[in-house]
């Protein structure tokens, strides 16, 4: 795990989308995720927020802290025990102009890649047009292990997904530099704006294409 060092980050990106959904998962890493919205909501002020977390980052991140710096209420990613009008993984996935998962656990990168849906946010991610930037974070091995290879792979053939390979970093467990932590939150940022810039004309055809069709009803 590696943590952010002010003195070494470098001046934000571009970055055009308006509303951001940011995803973090059961990676140690997770406990930095305050820093990063405290970071985007400076670097992008004009850019609304929107955090989730899954159950396994709760182990490392709280919800209160994340809140205190964004303002916002953090979402949980499980579904609701009582009724809700609407479906939770239709409004994430038709409010976010882009999403980042950073960190993502080998387990959140496993599930999204075979097409899992059993969260709203997996199910969101599923169904969305919108630009994804997914950040590893693995423990020591899994970076080269035919599992996580064959899963980044799979993901990589996505067109609106994009998988930012993670850097060496420091392992608590093992003391040595044998784990693969999430690159800074700036260079997924860019990733993202990246293939966001090449999606928007595709997305407004999509759009465009959507209001000449009848809608029936669905969630």
């Amino acid at each position: 795990m590696t943590e952010p060092d002010d003195a070494l980050a470098p001046r934000p990106p571009a970055f055009g989308a308006r509303k951001l959904l940011y995803v973090g998962t059961g990676s140690l890493g997770v406990a930095f995720m305050p820093y990063w919205i405290n970071w985007v909501q400076a670097a992008y002020p004009a850019t609304r927020v929107r955090t989730v977390i899954t159950r396994a980052a709760e182990r490392f991140v709280a919800r209160g802290a994340i809140a205190a710096l964004s303002g916002r209420e953090v979402e949980l990613d499980v579904w609701p025990d009582h009724a809700v009008q609407g479906a939770p993984h239709v409004e994430l996935a038709q409010w976010a102009d882009a999403v980042v998962v950073h960190p993502a656990s080998m387990h959140f990168v496993s599930r999204l890649a075979l097409g899992i849906a059993d969260t709203p946010v997996l199910l969101a991610l599923q169904c969305t047009q919108a630009p994804i930037a997914v950040a590893p974070a693995l423990p020591p091995g899994a970076v080269t292990s035919v599992p996580y290879l064959r899963h980044r792979d799979a993901l990589g053939e996505r067109r609106n997904i994009v998988v930012v390979p993670p850097m060496a970093g420091h392992s608590v467990t093992t003391g040595r530099s044998d784990a693969a932590v999430a690159v800074p939150l700036p260079a997924v940022i860019a990733a993202l704006e990246r293939l966001r810039t090449t999606l928007v004309p595709v997305r407004e055809e999509a759009c465009d294409a959507e209001r000449r069709e009848p809608v029936g009803r669905a969630t």
